[in-house]
């Protein structure tokens, strides 16, 4: 039984269309990615989801039955947009947020301190949110969605605002709840945390479905047909005929190579030419598109369709 499922979903804002036709399920303890670029309608479909705003058409069901507040208790939610109170120090506010979640004081007061040392921010809470960064900030929404320990954990943009240590920090913890059979859906625009993290992903590009499927069967319609390439010396191999697109940095080279009909080309006749160029090589890796890549192909396809579906 999935716990999230979505069925020909439609919202529309006056003129404008924000979701259509949407169809999705979340399965039990996986890590779900709901991707797009902005204005997409990712905001959109997970404020349907916990009850923020209804679907003019289409159905929603949480936990196996059709939405209800009642089961919003089963849920933490950490919104793209900041919510805090800027007067109210962080742990009285992490306390409130716990009882509005059906916590007593004292059990919320005991799991925020936990939650604070173990993201590295005890010596903040005494301050005031108007007080905190960005990051100190971002942490405090995200361990107010997890006071109450949800079953489903839903994080729209939880990385923003975050430098890469601390990115990892809550990017770690995800993982362990997912490890410990919570269902997680995140929204982001960080490709390589999607491609690490999740188990199947959605993408939306202007209100339609144009990618969905697990991670494996979405990459499985790609060939191996790039190559990440360090070397030194003579570029001239670039402009080998097998080659589509390349891309050069300093000592290094990611390649797109032609391919016809989904098949995987063949790297060695490049591979060939640079050492009969006489460059020295010290990585040549053949491997698929990156999920980024598979990512902006779809939407500018999409984009070419008029937004229409656009599926792997």
């Amino acid at each position: 039984m999935p716990i999230v499922e979505l069925e020909h979903v439609r919202k529309a804002y006056d003129t404008k269309i924000a979701v259509e036709d949407l169809s999705f399920r979340i399965e039990p303890g996986s890590m779900f990615g709901l991707l797009g670029p902005n204005g997409s309608g990712k905001t959109s479909t997970i404020r349907m989801m916990i009850g923020i705003t209804v679907p003019d058409s289409g159905s929603i069901s949480l936990f196996g039955e059709p939405f209800t507040r009642k089961n919003l208790h089963r849920v933490g939610y950490l919104p793209e947009e900041r919510g805090l109170y800027k007067k109210m120090n962080a742990i009285d506010q992490l306390v409130f947020l716990g009882q509005l979640h059906g916590l007593d004081a004292a059990t919320a007061s005991r799991r925020a301190h936990a939650w604070c040392e173990r993201v590295d921010i005890t010596a903040a809470i005494q301050k005031k949110t108007e007080e905190l960064s960005k990051g100190m900030q971002q942490k405090i929404q995200f361990i107010a969605a997890l006071l109450h320990e949800p079953e489903l954990i839903i994080m729209d943009e939880p990385f923003s605002g975050l430098d890469p240590v601390n990115a990892t920090v809550l990017q770690d913890i995800l993982v362990e709840l997912r490890q410990a059979g919570r269902t997680i859906l995140f929204s982001t625009h960080r490709m390589d945390q999607v491609e690490k993290l999740c188990d199947n992903i959605c993408l939306i590009h202007n209100s339609h479905l144009v990618l969905s499927g697990s991670m494996r069967e979405v990459k499985a319609h790609y060939p191996r047909n790039r190559v990440d390439m360090v070397f030194e010396g003579d570029t001239g191999f670039l402009q080998h005929p097998s080659i589509e697109d390349a891309k050069l940095y300093s000592g290094r080279a990611e390649i797109k190579l032609r391919s016809e009909d989904g098949i995987a080309p063949d790297a060695q006749p490049l591979l060939a030419e640079a050492l009969r160029r006489g460059v020295r090589i010290t990585r040549f890796e053949v491997k698929e598109p990156t999920l980024e890549e598979i990512f902006i192909e779809k939407v500018t396809e999409s984009a070419n369709n008029g937004g229409g579906k656009v599926y792997a």
